[in-house]
C-alpha cells in the first residue's frame, strides 16, 4: 500500500470515529486497529491526534468549499440565486460535517487553537467569494446598496455563523431547514431592486 493510501486510510478511519464518539473519546490505538495499522504509522503521519484531527476538518472544509465553488462559479446563476443557493448549501453541508460541530463546542476551541486557524483561513475564503457575488449583483443592477460590499459580505457571514450553534449543537438543523427559503428572502429585501 502506497504512503499516500496509508495516509487517506487513517484520515477516512479517524473521520467515522471522531464522527461516532468525538475528539475526546476516540484514541490513536482506536484509530490503528480500525485501520489496521501500526500505531506507530499513525504517527509516522501524524505527530498527534491533534494533527490527524486537523486534517479531517481540513477535508470537510475543502468538501464545503468545492461544493460552494461550484455556485459561485455557475454562470446561469443571478446574483441573488448563489446567495440563496449558497446559503442552502453551505448549511446542508455542515449539517452532515460531525466533525466540524466538534470544533463549535467552547471547550474544544479554547483548548486547540488550531481550529482557530482553520476557521479564519475559511472565513476569508468565504468572504471574498460573497464579495464577488455582491458586486456581481451591483454591476448587474440587482442589488442597490448604500454599504460596502465587504461590510455586506461580513454581517451576511455573521448571521450564518450565528446560526451554526443553534442548528448544529443544538438540533435545530432539521426543524428550520424547510423554512431556509423563506428566511433567505427576508434577507433579499434588503438588497435587490
Amino acid at each position: 500500500m502506497s504512503v499516500d493510501s496509508t495516509k487517506n486510510t487513517i484520515i477516512s478511519v479517524a473521520n467515522k470515529l471522531f464522527s461516532r464518539f468525538g475528539f475526546h473519546k476516540t484514541s490513536m490505538d482506536e484509530i490503528a486497529k480500525i485501520a489496521r495499522k501500526a500505531k506507530g504509522s499513525l504517527y509516522y503521519h501524524f505527530a498527534s491526534k491533534e494533527d490527524l484531527f486537523r486534517e479531517v476538518i481540513i477535508k470537510e472544509m475543502n468538501n464545503l468549499k468545492n461544493q460552494l465553488t461550484i455556485i459561485f462559479n455557475n454562470p446561469d446563476l443571478s446574483a441573488y440565486e448563489k446567495l440563496k443557493n449558497y446559503s442552502i448549501k453551505r448549511m446542508e453541508i455542515l449539517n452532515n460535517a460531525v466533525n466540524y460541530h466538534e470544533t463549535l463546542k467552547a471547550d474544544f476551541f479554547e483548548h486547540f487553537h488550531f481550529v482557530d486557524d482553520l476557521r479564519k483561513e475559511l472565513d476569508t475564503w468565504e468572504k471574498e467569494n460573497i464579495i464577488k457575488i455582491i458586486n456581481q449583483g451591483i454591476n448587474s443592477g440587482e442589488f442597490i446598496l448604500d454599504i460596502k460590499a465587504d461590510v455586506i459580505a461580513n454581517t451576511f457571514l455573521i448571521i450564518l455563523k450565528g446560526l451554526e450553534i443553534p442548528f448544529f449543537l443544538q438540533n435545530k438543523y432539521e426543524e428550520y431547514s424547510p423554512h431556509f427559503d423563506g428566511l433567505v428572502n427576508i434577507l433579499k429585501n434588503g438588497i435587490v431592486r
